[in-house]
């Protein structure tokens, strides 16, 4: 079926807009966008790209307006979820903003982006999950410190002859306690064996080994069609997500915020 005299127009404007874009006359694209929403309001790209016009202009208001309105006509938009992630972190609305940029990255990593795009996503979200654990690591921190001094007052105030082995327990504890917000080394398994990074979307080979989706993709392409530990023929389509990793990646990063910057 022929596009209708409406919808070609709609697409020209469209590519109008784009090559604005391209050239930072943002203005100008916002209008070409806006004249092709009126000829077709039901296409979300049209609203996505209008989005980024005004995020480059940051116009957050406008940016989370267009963002909702793109993901009401496709609740699949990942560019959609992503945009509407980064105006809601604008406004300080973390937890509503990391829902959204989580759901994006689980709808790119499911749509055969180019990387960047999940990559893109990825560091936002590491960015917006690592300011929140800051604020709740200093509140809990400050929080402990202060408990231990009232303990440690409390038992100085008993004279007591296991005074000192109490205050060294005591000590023990709040060590134990503060170990979660103190950074260190991930574990092993929940890093690719090529980059070394923790895993953001983990697969496994048919020889058992675990890989980085992006990285082992980027090394069947590029350098050649074998596992790089085993050496044994590997093709894209054996590889299978592995999910069993990719739980335990979140729960550590959920114990340990931190580690989003590792």
């Amino acid at each position: 079926m022929a596009p209708s005299p409406a919808s070609s127009t709609a697409e020209k404007l469209k590519k109008d807009g784009n090559t604005c874009f391209k050239k930072e006359r943002f203005a100008a694209a916002i209008d070409a966008y806006t004249e092709a929403i009126t000829l077709c309001p039901n296409v979300p790209v049209y609203f996505t790209n209008r989005a980024l016009c005004h995020l480059k202009r940051n116009d957050w208001t406008k940016v989370e307006e267009d963002s909702r309105r793109a993901i009401q006509l496709d609740h699949n938009s990942v560019k959609g979820n992503y945009i509407l992630g980064l105006a809601l972190l604008q406004k300080q609305e973390y937890g509503e903003g990391v829902k959204a940029l989580e759901r994006a990255l689980d709808l790119g990593r499911g749509a055969n982006l180019n990387d960047y795009m999940v990559e893109e996503i990825w560091q936002e979200l590491s960015k917006a999950k690592y300011m929140e654990w800051e604020e709740t690591s200093s509140k809990r921190s400050w929080e402990l410190q202060n408990l231990k001094e009232a303990c440690e007052t409390a038992l100085k105030k008993k004279h007591d002859s296991c005074q000192k082995k109490q205050l060294e327990a005591l000590g023990r504890v709040f060590e134990k306690a503060a170990e979660a917000d103190t950074p260190s080394e991930v574990p092993d398994y929940l890093c690719c064996k090529i980059t070394l990074d923790i895993f953001r979307d983990p697969v496994i080979t048919p020889s058992g080994a675990t890989y980085e989706r992006s990285v082992i993709l980027h090394h069947l392409e590029k350098v050649g069609k074998f596992d790089p530990i085993t050496r044994e023929p590997l093709d894209q389509s054996e590889l299978i997500s592995n999910f069993a990793i990719k739980e335990a990646v979140q729960a550590y990063l959920q114990e340990h915020g931190w580690a989003y910057r590792a």
